[in-house]
């Protein structure tokens, strides 16, 4: 399984970004997506995620700010972000937990295949 994360880019406060994560196989509609972070300096941090049974959550720094789709006909999820801060600077990951597992899903080590990430940078 192959996870391609793209859209990161610079933005300024305030401001809007896209990033798309394109799944290869078969079984995508039946994997559970997240999406991490990484700020420099920092932990790897649970952003949020699509569930393969359709729930949606996030960390509790979104506060309604981020937006987790999926398309299953694309095989892709997106993370739609709103109301950029600074402090949202870091490298964005998708990653995808196969397991099928009923509830949710937080730590890394959960999800069983990650991308190689996309910068998001926000200007102040």
């Amino acid at each position: 399984v192959q996870l391609q994360a793209s859209g990161g880019g610079l933005v300024q406060a305030g401001g809007s970004l896209r990033l798309s994560c394109a799944v290869s196989g078969r079984a995508f509609s039946t994997y559970s997506m997240g999406w991490f972070r990484q700020a420099p300096g920092k932990e790897r941090e649970f952003v949020g995620a699509d569930t393969w049974n359709g729930d949606t959550y996030y960390g509790d720094f979104v506060k309604g700010r981020f937006t987790i789709s999926r398309d299953n006909a694309k095989n892709t999820v997106y993370l739609q972000m709103n109301s950029l801060k600074p402090e949202d600077t870091a490298v964005y990951y998708c990653a995808a937990d196969s397991r099928r597992v009923l509830g949710r899903s937080y730590r890394t080590n959960e999800y069983d295949y990650w991308g190689q990430g996309t910068l998001v940078t926000v200007s102040s």
